[in-house]
């Protein structure tokens, strides 16, 4: 069992049953579900829902399903490991995942994202024919929402089984979150606004574009731009290019206000990058970056980086990159890696990853061997190359590196004689329980005692001694901690003076 397999055990409970006896009575044994490990397990009434990792082909019909897949048949077939009536609720492609679902007493409902745009659809279930159809035809769109937005609904009680109505919410990168009520009878074509936020800042005169950049291996990776309308392509425009990239996490967009009020308001661009690693594209998508591939996701944000420039929206001195916890790995590699540290004139590094030889020795760093890979293997091999304390102390510096056999070597000759690293702001907690602050320590010694200024012009350290794997215990202090973030920004961007 690791960070993305599991074991799932049932056994058949009547009603009557759970009412009257106490699990520690019961004597029905449990079975192990006959699915793969690295599927996920949910039920609706009857019925069980299988969201795939991995290719599958069923074992009693022989039917292969992608993954990403939604998969539903009878619980009761599946514990017998009866495929025959397996009915694939949703297949993946090329452009479009499945983000999430949800349910009410009759519906199941599908949160699709297609190239990184929502769509929501709805499939009925008939419990007296165990079957699914789905609302409004195979041409519906479901309710598809402008770039830049995004929708989602849940029960809009407890207890999901009780009635078909929903709570649903909007939002995007410059709409503030709004609640209504709706239903999933009519496919929330009918809406009651209950509450919405207060707009946070003027997102009067900007607007929000989708693009895709080229990957180094030919993909494309789809980019959210933030800008004023107005705004003129001569690349003087200070741009912060945000993302995150693993754990199959997806950077949707969302409202921020302090976003908004400390970089949109005063001028500055925001990049959010869709790259591999997360969960935009489907399971396949996290995939290709994993372990050994991890490089992906650094060549994909060089190639957005890269695209920000050819078309002239900002240039090297005024493009920073930001992320944090896994995407203050991704930091810490492009500020270490040659073509992507030739590319930004900033970076804010947060709660990051930066030493993979003894990340699985720190706190919850074990748990992500799944993700990262185990460096007390042979894993090792890959991981060095992708560990950007190691990059920089040893492989840019020439520092001597300890051996296999825990004997120092031999200092080293570089291997990026011209590199410089871009003026850095890192932030950490002393009381993260995730990520030790001790991976941000260490990287801005090196920096400051090891590189110096000639090679680091600013590399700049902000410890919070609370706050968690957050950076911050309360709103006060995580104002603090995104005023001097945005403040970093606009002074080495050329934002403010």
């Amino acid at each position: 069992i690791t960070f993305y397999t599991s074991k799932y055990f049932y056994r058949s409970l009547t009603a009557d049953g759970i009412a009257s006896t106490t699990a520690d009575e019961e004597t029905t044994p449990f079975k192990e579900v006959p699915i793969p490990e690295d599927a996920e397990l949910g039920v609706f009434a009857d019925m069980a829902m299988i969201t795939l990792r991995s290719d599958f082909e069923a074992p009693s019909t022989g039917v292969a399903f992608k993954a990403g897949s939604l998969i539903t048949l009878p619980i009761s077939e599946l514990m017998e490991n009866d495929w025959s009536n397996a009915f694939a609720m949703f297949e993946p492609t090329p452009n479009r995942s499945l983000s999430s679902t949800s349910e009410t007493k009759d519906y199941n409902i599908l949160k699709i994202l297609e190239d990184v745009k929502t769509k929501l659809e709805f499939w009925h279930y008939n419990a007296n024919t165990k079957s699914w159809t789905k609302q409004g035809g195979d041409d519906a769109d479901g309710g598809a929402v402008p770039v830049g937005q995004d929708v989602s609904v849940g029960s809009h009680c407890r207890d999901s089984s009780a009635d078909n109505k929903l709570w649903l919410w909007r939002d995007g990168y410059l709409v503030p979150d709004t609640l209504e009520m709706a239903s999933a009878e009519d496919c929330c074509a009918k809406t009651e606004p209950i509450k919405s936020k207060p707009a946070m800042f003027s997102a009067d005169g900007l607007c929000v574009e989708q693009h895709f950049a080229t990957s180094a291996d030919g993909t494309k990776i789809p980019y959210f731009v933030m800008r004023k309308k107005d705004l003129v392509m001569d690349g003087s425009n200070p741009v912060l290019l945000d993302a995150y990239g693993g754990f199959e996490i997806s950077m949707l967009p969302g409202y921020s206000a302090g976003v908004g009020a400390g970089w949109l308001e005063r001028g500055g661009t925001k990049v959010v990058a869709n790259i591999r690693g997360g969960g935009e594209y489907g399971p396949t998508w996290h995939q290709a970056a994993l372990k050994e591939k991890r490089y992906k996701c650094f060549e994909d944000m060089e190639a957005v980086a890269q695209d920000l420039i050819d078309k002239k929206l900002t240039s090297r001195e005024k493009l920073a990159c930001i992320g944090g916890s896994n995407g203050g790995l991704l930091v810490g590699n492009l500020i270490t890696r040659p073509i992507a540290s030739s590319l930004f004139g900033a970076a804010v590094c947060q709660v990051p990853l930066l030493d993979m030889k003894r990340y699985t020795k720190l706190l919850a760093g074990a748990s992500w061997a799944g993700e990262y890979g185990d460096p007390d293997t042979d894993d090792w091999m890959f991981l060095r190359k992708h560990s950007p304390y190691h990059l920089l102390r040893h492989d840019i510096l020439g520092k001597p590196e300890l051996g296999d056999d825990e004997v120092l070597g031999e200092p080293t000759e570089t291997t990026n004689a011209d590199w410089t690293c871009p003026k850095t702001l890192f932030t950490t907690s002393t009381r993260d329980d995730r990520v030790h602050p001790g991976h941000a320590r260490k990287m801005v010694a090196a920096l400051l005692e090891e590189a110096g200024a000639e090679k680091a012009p600013q590399a700049l350290y902000w410890e919070n001694t609370e706050g968690g794997h957050g950076g911050a215990a309360d709103n006060a202090q995580r104002a603090h901690m995104w005023a001097l973030t945005y403040n970093f920004l606009a002074i080495t961007l050329g934002l403010e003076k």
